[in-house]
């Protein structure tokens, strides 16, 4: 979902004539249905010093700017995507925008700062990370992007920190980030010029930004041969006598309710032992290798947990942490934006979500809402 699409000139016409705030409530409205001008005007700033980057001659008039785009498989929002091609690919520029005014090392852990936030001082991920894996987030599971070979580069821009000499945003313990995602910050307009120009020397050809937003949410190859070889390498994922019949079952019943695009929902129960959870890896793993877009979820962590130790070492921590879901991680989706979801524990589930229990309407409603095949695995004991 994109909450606002136009040309760089009609963006810009958008932000100079003041348009731009009224134009991004109106969308907000019609296709989230909640929020305030307040919040909306939160951006304008932002927005605004977006605007004096894009007034380059050399960017043409007509590559395509996106705000706002709802990564599909998360609650995560792109803050702004610039879309063209460079005489040979085609290319979308993501811009993780920041007002951060200053920012503190976070010497032991791997891509993370601390800044203030929300009135107080919050450890959170580096930007060169986050808008990083924000791109690596929309390769691995758009299908667009991978059969059009639509080449993602991200960075971000920090317009209101200026940068000092031994800055702690720089420093080597974030190269590696960094040399993914460059960070540009105040006064370093015409570096963020040149790394769009880098690659969007020529319009919006192939409609990208709407290849994006349209794409199916697919995992990667390497996401499907990852899981399969972890299967094929772990003898307790064999399915036996009961556990087989009720896994063909759910199998063919989740390929027939996205075929007949009819919406169905399964419940299993059984006891401990019962290998409700084996039941539910091979599903995940069998539906994916279906080019279906398939999800483990669980209200606790510890079981999503097993399985992606077991992936570990084989592919990126964000591409596990894709495919195993909190049952709280579907209060924004959009009906049947999955295929299939299967919860496991399903005995678990809370009403609402979030750590005060205030976020959302009830887990089990909205994972029904999110996808054409839901499947309950529970244990009513």
């Amino acid at each position: 979902m994109i909450i606002y699409e136009a040309t760089k000139t009609e963006f810009i016409s958008d932000v100079t004539n003041e348009l731009l705030v009224e134009r991004l409530y109106d969308s907000y409205q019609n296709k989230i249905g909640r929020t305030s001008k307040s919040e909306i005007q939160s951006w304008e700033n932002s927005l605004q010093r977006m605007s004096n980057v894009m007034q380059d001659k050399e960017i043409p008039d007509d590559s395509a700017v996106a705000i706002e785009f709802k990564i599909p498989n998360t609650s995560k929002r792109v803050d702004f995507l610039v879309a063209g091609h460079d005489g040979l690919q085609d290319h979308v520029v993501i811009v993780e925008l920041k007002q951060w005014s200053e920012v503190e090392k976070v010497t032991s852990k791997d891509a993370l700062v601390s800044t203030y936030l929300g009135g107080g001082k919050r450890t959170v991920t580096h930007p060169s990370y986050q808008a990083w894996s924000y791109a690596a987030l929309i390769h691995d599971f758009n299908q667009n992007v991978q059969d059009q070979h639509i080449l993602l580069d991200p960075c971000a821009y920090l317009h209101n920190y200026r940068k000092t000499e031994n800055d702690p945003l720089m420093d080597p313990h974030y190269a590696d980030h960094l040399e993914k995602a460059p960070v540009f910050a105040k006064g370093e307009i015409q570096k963020l010029r040149d790394f769009i120009k880098k690659y969007v020397r020529f319009g919006d050809r192939n409609q990208l930004i709407y290849q994006i937003e349209h794409g199916k949410i697919r995992p990667s190859k390497s996401l499907q041969d990852s899981l399969a070889s972890m299967l094929k390498g772990n003898d307790e994922f064999v399915l036996i006598d009961e556990q087989k019949v009720f896994y063909e079952d759910a199998f063919h019943l989740a390929l027939e309710s996205i075929k007949t695009n009819k919406k169905r929902v399964m419940v299993i129960e059984g006891g401990p032992g019962t290998g409700k959870s084996v039941m539910a890896v091979n599903l995940l793993v069998n539906l994916i290798n279906q080019e279906l877009t398939a999800l483990y979820v669980s209200k606790n962590s510890a079981p999503r947990n097993v399985y992606a130790s077991k992936l570990k070492g084989t592919i990126k921590k964000t591409q596990i942490d894709n495919l195993f879901k909190g049952s709280g991680s579907f209060t924004e989706s959009d009906k049947d934006e999955f295929d299939v979801l299967i919860i496991d524990e399903a005995h678990r589930l809370n009403e609402k979500s979030g750590l005060y229990s205030n976020i959302g309407e009830n887990q089990i409603k909205e994972v029904i809402h999110s996808s054409k095949f839901t499947i309950f695995f529970i244990d009513e004991n």
